[in-house]
């Protein structure tokens, strides 16, 4: 078995669109550094995903220097969005919660609601390190998480996808395999481990920067989306219902807390600490 390393890195400055893969990505408390610090919301102040609108998936976000976003979607002009000044929040929804968040200004909503033909608001998370609990059963006090689903960073690994495409393969539906890992949108991707070793972690680190893990990640039907046509399948959802259930959840890639700041750089060492 070769030695754990650090494979990929995924940055997605706008929540539910797709993002760069950098080489390297700083760690902050809430999450990778200038991950999802936008979301989408409508006209009720409710999280938008890929899960209602999956052509979410064609949208792609660069995060500027000065923290702003730069918006690309086929047949849409490109636009760049700077950080809007926090005089004025709202109070957003994601997932049941209430979180403060300002809005980014009628130049993004209506390039956003252009795109998608639905009436959408682009907003702005200004104090991650305040606005956002992580879920105090898994956190510790004063934990916080930017707008990803619940935790700042998720990991997944080569070998457990490697194996989940051979289940598709032996499948009803093989021609719905073999599916990239954009499909699971991790933060980081880890290669060299046993498929799904993952699922008895409990701490591991990552070049210098470690991490407790949270949970297990629950999949939904944004798994099924094909991130380059925002096309639906059954795939993987069928799968991991069928290999992957834990409890009532379809599970796939682990939930992290960042123990301390610092940087990750693809071919970085892992170590299973726990």
């Amino acid at each position: 078995m070769p030695t754990p390393a650090l494979h990929s890195l995924y940055v997605r400055p706008v929540k539910s669109l797709g993002g760069p893969s950098p080489v390297e990505a700083a760690v902050e408390p809430w999450g990778l550094a200038g991950d999802r610090r936008w979301m989408l919301i409508d006209t009720t102040a409710k999280v938008v995903t890929q899960r209602q609108l999956p052509r979410l998936a064609l949208a792609f976000a660069e995060q500027l220097p000065d923290g702003g976003v730069r918006l690309s979607a086929p047949g849409m002009e490109p636009l760049s969005v700077a950080v809007p000044e926090p005089s004025v929040t709202i109070a957003a929804e994601i997932f049941r919660s209430k979180v403060e968040a300002v809005p980014a200004g009628a130049a993004a909503d209506a390039w956003f609601t252009a795109h998608l033909g639905h009436d959408v608001r682009l907003v702005h998370l200004d104090d991650p390190a305040r606005r956002r609990p992580i879920n105090p059963k898994y956190a510790r006090p004063g934990e916080t998480v930017n707008f990803a689903d619940g935790y700042p960073l998720l990991v997944t690994t080569v070998s457990s996808l490697d194996a989940l495409n051979s289940l598709i393969a032996e499948g009803d539906h093989p021609e719905e395999g073999p599916l990239p890992m954009d499909r699971f949108r991790p933060t980081v991707v880890v290669e060299g481990t046993a498929p799904w070793d993952e699922d008895r972690w409990t701490r591991l680190a990552i070049g210098g920067v470690t991490f407790r893990v949270a949970k297990p990640c629950a999949r939904c039907v944004v798994t099924t989306t094909d991130q380059t046509t925002a096309r639906r399948g059954k795939e993987p959802l069928r799968t991991l219902a069928r290999h992957r259930l834990i409890g009532k959840k379809m599970i796939f890639g682990q939930n992290l807390i960042p123990e301390h700041t610092g940087t990750l750089r693809v071919g970085d060492p892992v170590e299973i600490l726990g």
